[in-house]
């Protein structure tokens, strides 16, 4: 699972190199266990972010039970969907 340290550390990351293809492929290799999905926030719907950050806001996923789905449980998450705002919202 995911713990807070690691979301915060990837956060830090990803305010220095901005969110883009090359920064989640970096992740990825960075983090093999930590399933990363990166789209447009207006495309996450009604869900909460577990973060909000400048440009983006990070969303926690469970993929235990072989589909994805959003969680706001830290202690089930296998991975984060980074969802870019875009200036327009």
């Amino acid at each position: 699972m995911i713990n807070p340290q690691t979301i915060e550390a990837i956060a830090l990351q990803l305010e220095a190199t901005g969110l883009s293809g090359q920064s989640i492929a970096e992740l990825r290799d960075q983090h093999p266990r930590i399933h990363f999905t990166h789209c447009m926030d207006d495309d996450v719907g009604v869900y909460e972010p577990y973060s909000i950050r400048p440009g983006y806001n990070i969303y926690l996923v469970d993929g235990r039970e072989h589909c994805m789905k959003f969680t706001s449980e830290i202690s089930h998450a296998t991975g984060l969907v980074l969802a870019e705002v875009s200036d327009d919202e």
